[in-house]
């Protein structure tokens, strides 16, 4: 049973920093792309960014670029996401997102989400 549990979101002034953490069980999670996605209120749920299962590839949002760093432990099945010089504009929930190969199809899974609050 494939499970993604995040964690690391809060309230926090902007410029600040946090990190989230998602961490994964029921596959294997080096085979996995794993990303992160955004939702604010009333908006849609976007990409925030990405790392390939093998060679450990990223890309960002323009939105990120610069302040976001995705990265993965296969050691801890866990994958994060460090974030810098946050602004009000972050505030949303953030959710894991793990897509793998079952067979032919290329399958996705998210997690509960977890809450991120930019605000002085």
């Amino acid at each position: 049973q494939v499970q993604l549990v995040e964690s690391g979101g809060g309230l926090v002034q902007p410029g600040g920093s946090l990190r989230l953490s998602c961490a994964a069980s029921g596959f294997t999670f080096s085979s996995a792309a794993m990303s992160w996605y955004r939702q604010a209120p009333g908006k849609e749920r976007e990409l925030v960014a990405a790392i390939t299962s093998v060679g450990g590839s990223t890309n960002y949002a323009d939105s990120v670029k610069g302040r976001f760093t995705i990265s993965r432990d296969s050691a801890k099945n866990t994958v994060y996401l460090q974030m810098n010089s946050l602004k009000p504009e972050d505030t949303a929930a953030y959710y894991c997102n793990a897509r793998l190969w079952l067979g032919p199809l290329n399958v996705g899974y998210w997690g509960q989400g977890t809450q991120v609050t930019v605000s002085s």
